[in-house]
């Protein structure tokens, strides 16, 4: 296996052990969120998941489109509205 082949194995390795201290804390927060903050954390993650799961779209494609339609929930949630 050559050098570039072993650090994206640890890279992946890396990723889904953060995929898992993730859900790990979310599942933790999810008890004392409000309601307000649990509907647009999941409009977020819903864009998020719609289009990571199509393949064909590049990562960076995928990231300008999770910005551009999640920007709206984050910045409520920010301004705590």
């Amino acid at each position: 296996m050559t050098d570039t082949e072993l650090i994206s194995k640890d890279l992946d390795t890396h990723i889904t052990s953060t995929h898992k201290r993730f859900q790990k804390a979310m599942q933790a927060r999810l008890p004392t969120m409000q309601l307000e903050s649990k509907e647009r954390y999941f409009a977020v993650l819903s864009v998020m998941v719609a289009q990571l799961e199509d393949l064909e779209k590049p990562l960076r494609d995928v990231l300008q489109d999770v910005m551009m339609e999640a920007a709206p929930h984050i910045a409520q949630e920010i301004s705590g509205q």
